[in-house]
């Protein structure tokens, strides 16, 4: 269930057919959910509340085809791989994968190999290829030090990519925490018009961070209403991933300020960036693709700035709803140490929207 599910609406565009992230079309997810053991942590061996997302870009060969993208970078307490390259040549090559920490280097040794067995001129006629990994901390509910995750989870999670996937307590989410509650996955989109024509911009989210009093949710003070709630433990800190696509017709330089503005839909639901979060967001456009071969200048389509404020503004919203729907999707787990992270409580969630006068009538 999603916030417009329940009556919750978040910013002022429409919503893509599927509200998330494969509306831009080409765009699949796929995720591996490792769920082991029960109780008291034993360090190295469990319990396993953890796993593994992959985001693939499009449907051909994305080495040989690259797209425009770029990052921004808001709170660099994080251990991401690849971002360099990619702030500096302006495009990506691989799939992003989304895993725990500690799992980071296993998943672009996978990366690398899966992208190895499509390429066999890697290393030997042209450069070597730039894994996109990026991770968030799930130790509050994962044997974290155990190091789960494995190449063949990553293989697998490329390989079930599609449109239609599931949000919430999978994949790289499995064990991750929002707000002092459940959190993991979410993901959003948004279509809009510029000059009469129709863009689409979607979020997905790795949810693991905030403080259960700082929760906002269409403008609601929800965590301070459910400060109470049970299962808070932790400092609150943590971080989030933002993957940003869209299909507007955009440069590198361009993609940038579109990350920056996932930032904001970050700030609405109550992130502040504190110390130790590692808070990021991706952002990489459909529109065009980028021969590697290609010797010749080439030419590509691009919005003037002067049009973008709505593609800005939608951004936002769909960051924002993202975070919110990673909340909703989530259902209650128990982890290590018999560390619980509740659900986000829906019926209780409806009545202070209600009291604030901000549910709107299904």
């Amino acid at each position: 269930m999603k916030a417009p599910e329940l009556g919750i609406k978040i910013g002022v565009f429409e919503h893509g057919k599927r509200n998330s992230i494969s509306d831009v079309k080409g765009v699949k997810v796929g995720h591996v959910t490792l769920i082991q053991g029960e109780g008291k942590l034993i360090p190295g061996k469990g319990p396993v509340r953890t796993g593994v997302t992959a985001i693939i870009p499009h449907e051909g060969n994305i080495y040989k085809e690259k797209l425009l993208a770029n990052a921004f970078v808001m709170n660099g307490y994080s251990k991401p791989i690849g971002l360099i390259q990619v702030q500096e040549l302006g495009t990506l090559e691989t799939p992003i994968v989304l895993t725990n920490t500690l799992s980071i280097g296993t998943a672009a040794d996978a990366l690398i190999e899966y992208m190895l067995e499509q390429n066999d001129d890697i290393g030997v006629t042209t450069g070597s290829v730039n894994p996109v990994v990026m991770e968030c901390n799930d130790s509050y509910l994962n044997d974290i030090r155990g190091r789960h995750v494995k190449k063949e989870h990553v293989f697998e999670a490329l390989k079930n990519a599609k449109e239609d996937f599931e949000e919430g307590a999978v994949g790289a989410g499995t064990g991750m925490s929002a707000f002092e509650f459940k959190g993991g996955i979410g993901s959003s989109s948004r279509v809009v018009e510029i000059e009469n024509r129709k863009y689409t911009v979607g979020a997905l989210v790795l949810s693991n961070f905030g403080k259960r009093e700082d929760l906002t949710v269409a403008g609601v003070p929800v965590g301070l209403e459910l400060k109470d709630w049970p299962g808070k433990g932790g400092k609150g800190k943590g971080s989030i991933i933002i993957v940003v696509a869209t299909d507007a017709p955009l440069t590198s330089r361009q993609l940038h300020r579109v990350a920056k503005r996932g930032a904001v839909g970050l700030a609405r639901t109550g992130g502040y960036a504190y110390n130790g979060s590692g808070d990021i967001v991706f952002a990489f456009s459909t529109a065009q693709r980028i021969k590697h071969y290609q010797k010749e200048p080439f030419d590509i389509k691009v919005l003037p700035d002067s049009t973008l404020s709505p593609l800005f503004k939608a951004t936002a919203e769909a960051v924002e709803e993202a975070i919110i729907n990673s909340l909703l999707q989530a259902k209650t787990m128990t982890g290590r140490d018999n560390h619980v992270r509740y659900a986000i409580p829906k019926e209780e969630l409806v009545r202070i929207m209600e009291k604030y006068g901000r549910l709107e009538k299904k």
